[in-house]
């Protein structure tokens, strides 16, 4: 029989604490609650969370110290950031430090226990493809490793956040394949929800930055007008 998945709420304002724990539960789901980001920190480290949500302003250790921590362990963990510093460079430098999602307060409850279903389900994916196809994947000057989540550009090792490691496998899996936004959000985020197809063009303006010679005329990524994204099959490092 399957052990229920664990899930470690650090989040100081008790009432969304209370309301969130309670429709997780509702979801079958174990859920523990903390108030103190040094008592959450304490509780992360004792392993074994499928996922942890946080928020950021916190009494003692701040989501964003906890989310860096968090990336430092040997286990992998994934993090939903929930706050209300709603602001573009908030939510980018959550997602830089090692976040899988970030939402920002107020939000609905019911949408937070859909991306925390749909983020369990990706990465439950992800462990059965990896039991399926351990190898490295090797194109164009691309070198991608899902055991380790580490990728590297013609020998040189780049820096992913989870999220752009997982587009870059996702594209890598299916060389010369376009996808539209939505299908990148429910295949890489696990969901479709209408507004968001802005986040997969910020993913994807920054998984060129880190593998184009040329951000600006990328030869791997391209981008399909009216139709989506791809990646280049046999592309080569440098620009064309």
């Amino acid at each position: 029989m399957d052990h229920p998945k664990r899930i470690l709420i650090v989040e100081d304002d008790v009432d969304i604490a209370n309301v969130l724990s309670l429709h997780l539960r509702d979801e079958r789901y174990e859920v523990v609650h903390s108030a103190d980001g040094n008592e959450g920190l304490r509780l992360l480290a004792q392993g074994n969370w499928d996922a942890l949500i946080l928020d950021l302003m916190l009494p003692g250790v701040d989501g964003l110290e906890i989310c860096r921590r968090a990336r430092a362990m040997t286990r992998y963990t994934p993090i939903i950031i929930t706050s209300a510093r709603a602001s573009e460079v908030h939510r980018i430098l959550g997602l830089e430090l090692g976040a899988d999602d970030y939402l920002a307060k107020p939000f609905s409850v019911l949408e937070l226990v859909a991306r925390v279903k749909a983020l369990l389900r990706r990465v439950d994916a992800m462990a059965k493809d990896l039991r399926i196809d351990a190898g490295s994947l090797e194109l164009g000057g691309l070198s991608i490793d899902p055991l380790t989540r580490e990728a590297s550009v013609d020998g040189r090792r780049i820096e992913l956040t989870p999220r752009e490691f997982d587009l870059l496998y996702f594209f890598a899996r299916h060389p010369g394949k376009v996808f539209s936004r939505m299908d990148l959000l429910n295949a890489v985020w696990g969901y479709q929800h209408e507004g968001y197809e802005h986040t997969v063009n910020t993913h994807i303006n920054r998984l060129r930055t880190k593998i184009e010679a040329d951000p600006a005329q990328p030869s791997r990524i391209l981008t399909v007008w009216g139709h989506g994204y791809k990646l280049a099959a046999g592309t080569q490092g440098g620009a064309p």
